[in-house]
């Protein structure tokens, strides 16, 4: 059982990762950003009562030296599944773009799909459209669909995607039906949660990504009452015999949202590093840095945005509103 406190904590977490990363901003090296983000993320997690387990992380163990899957976390107590983005948007970091995030899911043991790390194909919709789109189905279908469940024209739709040569075919249906995109370079997951929100102007996310995220995504989808219908794409021979070994056979097999996220008792927890459509950046100032984060669980259904000022140990802080 998930601790009561534990979306605070993993707030915690968030917040340290994105501090650490938003250092690097805009100095163009992107690994570097990404391992800061890491390593102030394991810091910080090592002091959560909780008995984790990384089971979407920065890879196989031999690739990935800290939070890598199957990776023990916390300082001991009730036992949580854990899945990380240290730095989503490494590059959206390194370029000092919009939309760089630190993220963190957690559920009960089995609550989150131990997904490969290969490429996925994803649909993401807000709450009106749940239920009534099909990632089988005809972009254009799907775009009619969504179009009449917000009572509005296809022409009145956003459609974010990743800009990638992949998705040539993705883009000509999409603006064959009439809808408008927002191409994006990085951050399908951060993009996923604005499409589940009322209010950002973004309706659906197409396209193909990492698995991992949509897992990610997933957890999200379940506190924000929207949905992702994914399928694992294969694009090499490797990929196969990866998914044979984690015990997947049915790759032609459509991930709900449920899926993917089975847990009852989900948490999700992010915070901006670089200004974004949700969430503003880290701002450092003369006394403290200043972060926002979002945090959101299932138990109890709560959606928050925590703003927080991390002031100095000065005697004569001053803190600015």
């Amino acid at each position: 059982m998930i601790r009561a406190d534990l979306p605070l904590e993993l707030v915690r977490v968030v917040e340290r990762a994105a501090i650490a990363a938003a250092r690097t901003m805009g100095q163009g090296d992107r690994k570097y950003a990404d391992q800061v983000a890491v390593e102030a993320m394991r810091k910080e997690m090592e002091t959560v009562d909780m008995d984790g387990t990384i089971v979407i992380g920065e890879g196989e163990r031999d690739e990935a030296p800290m939070l890598f899957i199957g990776e023990k976390v916390g300082r001991g107590g009730p036992p949580v599944d854990i899945a990380v983005d240290p730095l989503e948007g490494t590059n959206l970091c390194a370029t000092g773009s919009p939309n760089a995030i630190t993220v963190v899911a957690g559920a009960d043991q089995g609550g989150l799909l131990n997904a490969p790390d290969i490429y996925m194909e994803k649909l993401v919709v807000g709450p009106t459209s749940k239920g009534k789109v099909d990632l089988n189905a005809p972009v254009e279908d799907n775009l009619k669909t969504i179009a009449q469940a917000l009572d509005r024209q296809v022409n009145d739709l956003v459609v974010i995607v990743l800009d990638r040569p992949r998705h040539e075919r993705l883009i000509a249906d999409i603006r064959k039906a009439g809808a408008r995109i927002r191409l994006i370079t990085d951050g399908d997951l951060s993009a996923g949660i604005a499409a589940a929100v009322v209010g950002t102007g973004v309706h659906a996310v197409m396209g193909t990504g990492g698995a991992p995220e949509g897992v990610l995504t997933a957890a999200a989808m379940l506190c924000l009452n929207g949905e992702i219908q994914a399928r694992l794409v294969l694009t090499k021979p490797a990929d196969l015999e990866r998914l044979r070994k984690m015990g997947i056979h049915d790759t032609d097999r459509v991930y709900r949202t449920e899926d993917l996220a089975p847990g009852k008792n989900v948490v999700f927890a992010a915070t901006g590093v670089t200004d974004g459509s949700l969430l503003k950046g880290v701002r450092f100032f003369g006394d403290g840095i200043r972060t926002l984060s979002l945090v959101m669980t299932t138990v109890p259904h709560q959606v928050r945005f925590i703003d927080t000022i991390h002031a100095t140990n000065d005697p004569d802080v001053k803190i600015r509103f």
